[in-house]
């Protein structure tokens, strides 16, 4: 890379990192092109991104982001994902590195939040952001559900006492 490319792959990543809202740093202990493939298609599956960055560059794309706290876990040959949902991020890395032990999770950062592997772990356990709108959708239908069924029940049985007053009726006048 020349000095203009390195310029530009500085500022896209810096602008990925001002977008973002999680940061996972993993250790990449000689994964194959294979693997490396089936863990960037799991990541984009998940809406997350996954990116071998030289330490150097990272840094400096790191500097001046809320994400500066990231920048000592940078030694090696490391590798960074990233996603706006910061659940998804660590779910996929964590599940990867589980079945894999030649991906190794560093640490991470959620926010300005730095993570160890363990916070990273945690944070993968919990509910996706998807799964926490669709439990609080349910949650606000259920009370409208069951207003209506309490609305309904009184007019049902009323139709069934005068439904029972006309059959009555009609059984006398026969």
């Amino acid at each position: 890379m020349d000095r203009a490319q390195k310029r530009e792959f500085v500022a896209s990543l810096a602008s990925v990192f001002a977008d973002t809202s999680m940061v996972v740093v993993t250790r990449n202990d000689g994964l194959t092109v294979a693997e490396v493939t089936d863990l960037r298609r799991r990541m984009r599956a998940a809406g997350a991104q996954f990116k071998v960055a030289k330490n150097r560059l990272a840094v400096l794309a790191l500097d001046g982001t809320k994400f500066g706290g990231i920048a000592p876990l940078l030694k090696g040959p490391t590798a960074l994902a990233w996603s706006a949902d910061p659940v998804a991020v660590a779910k996929v890395a964590v599940e990867f590195a589980k079945t894999n032990e030649k991906l190794v999770l560093i640490g991470g950062a959620l926010g300005t939040q730095t993570l160890s592997a363990d916070g990273v772990k945690a944070l993968s356990e919990l509910p996706s952001l998807d799964a926490l709108r669709a439990g609080l959708l349910g949650m606000i239908n259920t009370p409208a559900t069951r207003i209506a069924g309490v609305l309904q029940a009184p007019g049902g049985q009323l139709a069934r006492v005068f439904g029972a007053y006309a059959r009555r009726d009609e059984a006398e006048a026969a």
